[in-house]
């Protein structure tokens, strides 16, 4: 079985600084598997509000998360900063796969990694909707491979 290639800095193409928080944290003194999910969430997110115009309360069409996946590496813990490595793996017609690596600052290596797919679809009836041309648009910037 051939070894998967590291998730380094170097793979990423937009990175969004996340400080962890007290509740973070897990009875064993690690952030919580689940918190990492957030952090996905929030890293792509923001970037669709930053560099595509997205405005989550009134758009229209909204992205909702079809599958996730992570792989966790070494163990983060509050006070820890964070740098959430974003990344396009497939850009589609309706949806998107986003790539996502969490870092310590500082570590050129991932504590974790995986990815998320969101269908764009109409807020009204929830059915797959084209993505907008302004979010397409910003997409394309961090798009890796297709």
């Amino acid at each position: 079985m051939s070894e998967q290639p590291k998730e380094t800095r170097r793979r990423y193409r937009h990175f969004l600084t996340i400080t962890t928080r007290w509740m973070d944290n897990d009875i064993y003194g690690h952030v919580n598997n689940v918190t990492y999910y957030s952090y996905f969430d929030t890293a792509a997110n923001a970037y669709l509000v930053e560099a595509g115009g997205f405005d989550p309360q009134n758009a229209p069409v909204i992205g909702v998360v079809a599958e996730s996946m992570c792989q966790y590496k070494s163990p983060l813990a509050f006070p820890d900063v964070l740098d959430a490595g974003l990344r396009v793996g497939k850009l589609g017609t309706s949806s998107v796969r986003y790539e996502i690596g969490i870092f310590r600052q500082g570590s050129d290596e991932a504590a974790a990694f995986g990815h998320f797919v969101h269908v764009f679809v109409g807020r009204r009836d929830m059915k797959p909707v084209p993505i907008p041309t302004s979010l397409r648009g910003a997409l394309e910037k961090i798009l890796v491979a297709d």
